[in-house]
């Protein structure tokens, strides 16, 4: 159920947007509704290809960026691996922890924007992004 409710919200979001709902766009809700993992524009350009093998690159990429911008998928830059992108937790604000190594992802509820201070008054802060690189404890038990 909170599958279809992922795919719904998405397409939602795409029509608010006045984009027509294709079904190439629904599949890439479907393909980051059944997914816990951050993807690349490459992995998504794969899968895509598999049903579509006329799609484009840059039309995954272009779509793949104006989802990101709509607050649809969440986008994170890990570190060697470059940009990947994961359906958006709306239902509160949080931050993430990544492991370097398998790209684990942990969310956690603290918000370091609490503690900022100094910050220049004429300057509205409309969104923030925090996140913490690191090692799991699968990845260092297994370094072991």
């Amino acid at each position: 159920m909170a599958e279809n409710q992922t795919v719904q919200t998405m397409l939602d979001a795409m029509s608010k947007k006045g984009w027509r709902i294709t079904d190439q766009r629904r599949r890439l809700a479907e393909l980051f509704s059944t997914t816990d993992e951050y993807l690349s524009p490459k992995d998504v350009y794969e899968y895509m290809r598999q049903k579509y093998p006329s799609v484009s690159f840059d039309t995954i990429y272009r779509n793949l960026r104006l989802l990101s911008e709509m607050g649809i998928l969440e986008q994170f830059y890990f570190l060697d691996s470059g940009l990947k992108f994961k359906a958006n937790c709306s239902t509160h604000h949080h931050h993430h922890l990544i492991c370097v190594n398998c790209e684990k992802t942990v969310t956690f509820d603290y918000c370091p924007m609490w503690h900022v201070s100094g910050l220049p008054e004429q300057f509205d802060i409309l969104n923030h992004r925090f996140e913490i690189y690191g090692i799991c404890n699968e990845c260092k038990t297994t370094a072991n």
